[in-house]
């Protein structure tokens, strides 16, 4: 009988040239080994993003080594910390939150990746309490948008509070008891005033958003990235993420947008051609622009990068070097 590890690393292959080690969908799924999957078919199904695929086989091939991997490193942080503490002669601190950022384009699906590892990491017994903070939280509010004059820059670095969002996790791995987050309404695309997402000590935290490996800069010497301990990216063609950003906006033109709350409600009434020919605007007026200046190069700077065929199925797992 064939070793199961052998077999594996025979299917991975470093280029020594790369920071990452590639490995194709067959031998990564091998690498969940005995990982329980504790997920039914019912949770898998409340996972799902917009339109967006996602069965038990690809949480089972994917996510489960996933899970695995990001349970080793946290578990190998928590004894670095207790490691450090016994050397400084300090007693008594608390382990700090084991933080995880989830990077990528918008309509790429990084949302269903983030709570899918939400669900999965707190079957550990070593992290139960995993939570999830989108950076949409951290959007300067329509009207300050507005009166800066980048409301059409939505989504870009710079429609961000990024000294809020950076004092947010730094507050969080200090282990202050508890700490609050905008709330972000997509409704009302808007900041909603006085409600707040309440993050208290969590083992794992994820943060979620467009942005989030975006680099240190003379602007921002200390990045919101730099408090990271594990990094995801979604990658997928841009064409494909284009197609799935249209899909998704005609399939929100017939649910969400046709609200009367909506700030969108104006597009629930348009015929299909009409819609494309918006979804493609905003598209390449906005979305791609951001993808191509902004969001992609961030990639290289992740641990884990998750690229998926025009199916939204993952089949090549990038892993980063130690």
């Amino acid at each position: 009988m064939t070793d199961r590890t052998t077999d594996t690393q025979a299917l991975i292959r470093p280029d020594l040239t790369s920071p990452f080690t590639e490995i194709g969908r067959d031998a990564w799924s091998r690498l969940a080994g005995e990982t329980p999957m504790p997920l039914t078919e019912v949770e898998i199904d409340a996972f799902r993003g917009l339109g967006e695929p996602l069965d038990m086989a690809e949480v089972s091939a994917v996510y489960r080594p996933i899970s695995r991997l990001i349970n080793q490193y946290a578990i190998a942080a928590r004894e670095m910390h207790e490691r450090t503490r016994g050397f400084l002669g300090l007693n008594g601190e608390r382990q700090s939150p084991f933080v995880i950022g989830v990077a990528g384009s918008v309509a790429v699906g990084k949302s269903t990746v983030a709570r899918i590892l939400r669900d999965l990491l707190a079957r550990w017994p070593e992290t139960p309490n995993v939570q999830i903070v989108t950076t949409d939280g951290f959007l300067f509010p329509n009207a300050e948008l507005e009166r800066r004059g980048i409301m059409h820059r939505k989504g870009f670095p710079e429609s961000y509070d990024r000294r809020s969002l950076l004092r947010f996790v730094s507050q969080v791995k200090a282990g202050v008891p508890e700490v609050c987050a905008p709330h972000y309404d997509h409704l009302t695309y808007d900041i909603v005033p006085g409600e707040v997402t309440i993050v208290q000590r969590p083992d794992i935290l994820i943060i979620e958003g467009l942005n989030v490996l975006q680099p240190p800069s003379t602007a921002h010497p200390l990045a919101v990235s730099d408090l990271f301990d594990f990094s995801v990216y979604v990658d997928a063609r841009t064409a494909d993420i284009r197609r799935w950003y249209q899909e998704r906006f005609l399939r929100l033109r017939e649910h969400a947008f046709s609200n009367p709350s909506s700030h969108f409600r104006r597009f629930a009434g348009l015929d299909d051609d009409t819609a494309i020919a918006l979804a493609n605007e905003f598209w390449t007026n906005i979305n791609e622009p951001n993808l191509v200046e902004n969001i992609r190069p961030t990639r290289a700077r992740a641990t884990l990068v998750l690229r998926k065929e025009a199916d939204h199925r993952v089949q090549k797992v990038l892993l980063r070097k130690m």
